[in-house]
């Protein structure tokens, strides 16, 4: 009877034991997981929200500098001194710098609203380019009033809804950017959360160890204190 009971308890122990090793290993990988959320919150802050929100600063530059460029060419008393292929190849290379950053700014990770407002902010900038193209046209000295009239109507309007757009782009990195933080403290929340069930386990652990060792010395003294010889 007292081998019988002796082996049933080692049994359950040893059962309680393995059940407390699969939650250990359970909290384990459950542990991970959310140390890579953590990570990917961590790396997708920097790549998708802090870098596109660097490079919607810089188009937002490039935009003004184009506006400054043709306000000089137009209002400038020597505006008739103005080198129009000189100003033309700057256009250009603001230009071109804005496809390159609207390119790089596609290939991140981009929210169904942050896809409508940059297909709206492509268009605007396209339609910059082309008035700005039409004002070029028109900004010698035969033409100048004319010009000038063309910034003013058209110009000036769509330079503005350009930095509309781009802020709007910008307004959307910080609500997103804020999701983000959230998903971070709870990751964090979850990590702390499997650390307690780790250190409740280890305790069970240490539980059993005493009560085994304590279950051994019962099982051995009614041995020694009944023996005749």
């Amino acid at each position: 009877m007292k081998f019988g009971y002796t082996i049933k308890n080692k049994m359950t122990i040893a059962i309680m034991l393995f059940c407390i090793m699969a939650c250990s290993i359970l909290i384990r990988i459950l542990e991970d997981r959310s140390i890579k959320e953590m990570n990917n919150a961590f790396v997708s802050m920097y790549n998708d929200r802090l870098i596109p929100a660097t490079d919607l600063f810089h188009i937002a530059q490039s935009v003004y500098s184009k506006r400054y460029l043709l306000e000089e060419a137009l209002y400038n008393t020597d505006s008739l001194l103005v080198d129009h292929s000189y100003l033309k190849k700057q256009l250009n290379a603001h230009n071109e710098n804005i496809d390159s950053l609207v390119a790089k700014y596609e290939q991140t990770y981009l929210i169904n609203l942050e896809r409508t407002e940059l297909d709206e902010l492509k268009a605007q900038l396209q339609e910059t380019k082309e008035i700005e193209s039409e004002v070029l046209l028109n900004s010698d000295r035969h033409s100048l009033e004319a010009g000038r009239k063309i910034f003013e109507s058209q110009g000036k309007e769509s330079f503005t809804e350009s930095i509309n757009k781009l802020s709007e782009l910008t307004n959307i990195q910080t609500v997103v950017g804020q999701e983000l933080i959230k998903n971070s403290e709870f990751a964090v929340s979850g990590s702390k959360l499997y650390s307690s069930l780790q250190i409740a386990l280890a305790i069970i652990i240490g539980i059993l160890i005493v009560a085994i060792v304590f279950a051994s010395n019962v099982v051995k003294l009614p041995t020694d204190k009944f023996n005749l010889n």
